[in-house]
């Protein structure tokens, strides 16, 4: 989209919502410390690490949420990020520690919550569930269990764990339409928490803000993404890649959700885009979006 033309719309569409809806505040904590999962920046992390992280700095971030830790490249990002003035708090992990510790090769969760807290990381988020573990209502009651008890153990050491959605938990798995993430909502300990994705919400046919809201205090952080409109939703397997757009250009609203978020004492919002064919421009417009509500 033409920068001018994104700002005038961006602008023209704020004025036109009420004082309510439109008023995040200059100081909003989560636009203030707005984070990116950097993730959607991993085809320029492999080429060039520091340049990359220096970009997200420049572009107005002010935390990074790294995936993979704790390899070497996770380690790399938070360095990195912090060496150009911004927080590492959260970070996706090897998440058959915890789903799959039988598995040959599955590191030891203990050892890597031991490992994040020698990082200074207060977050670690389970972002992903191979199609075997997930074919039905049991596996999903099976991981919930799995995710309980690996939470206490997080908490007891000061680290919050969380469960970060696609769209095939919200695919029902029984005829009075149970799905995974119901199972999820009422198995999970008082301890395990949710980072919700909301374009992944909203693929999966649900209203983010709503869900945000109903699972208040238990979300422990926010992906922000938008989706391309004419979607056919609910949808539960893969999406084309121009599915993901930049914040502003599809059928998502965020300022509903991050007043929601308010509401329900997030602690920290990402924006992501899984992908772009241009990933640095895309944080950039991102940005922009957010500073312009």
């Amino acid at each position: 989209m033409n920068r001018r033309h994104f700002l005038r719309s961006a602008l023209a569409t704020s004025l036109a919502l009420p004082f309510s809806v439109r008023a995040i505040e200059a100081d909003n904590p989560y636009r203030k410390n707005i984070g990116i999962q950097l993730y959607t920046l991993r085809n320029q992390i492999r080429e060039d690490l520091p340049g990359t992280i220096k970009a997200v700095a420049e572009a107005g971030y002010r935390q990074v949420e790294p995936y993979g830790f704790p390899d070497e490249t996770a380690r790399r990002l938070i360095e990195a990020a912090r060496d150009n003035g911004m927080e590492a708090n959260s970070s996706h992990f090897a998440w058959e520690s915890v789903t799959n510790p039988e598995k040959k090769g599955a590191p030891e969760f203990k050892a890597i919550l031991d490992q994040a807290k020698e990082a200074g990381l207060s977050h670690l988020v389970i972002p992903y569930l191979h199609a075997d573990n997930r074919k039905t209502l049991d596996d999903y009651k099976r991981l919930a269990d799995r995710c309980s008890a690996a939470a206490v153990a997080a908490k007891q050491v000061g680290v919050q764990l969380s469960y970060h959605n696609h769209n095939f938990e919200f695919q029902p798995l029984n005829d009075e339409g149970k799905t995974g993430y119901d199972v999820f909502i009422e198995s999970f300990a008082p301890e395990m928490e949710f980072e919700i994705d909301v374009f992944w919400v909203k693929a999966g046919g649900v209203e983010p803000a709503d869900l945000i809201r109903k699972l208040s205090n238990r979300v422990s952080q926010l992906h922000l993404k938008d989706l391309k409109a004419g979607i056919d939703l609910p949808e539960f397997g893969k999406l084309p890649d121009d599915a993901f757009q930049e914040l502003g250009d599809g059928i998502i609203p965020m300022e509903p959700i991050l007043e929601a978020a308010a509401e329900a004492n997030v602690a920290h919002c990402h924006v992501e885009q899984d992908q772009s064919p241009d990933p640095i421009a895309s944080i950039g417009q991102s940005m922009d979006h957010l500073r312009s509500l």
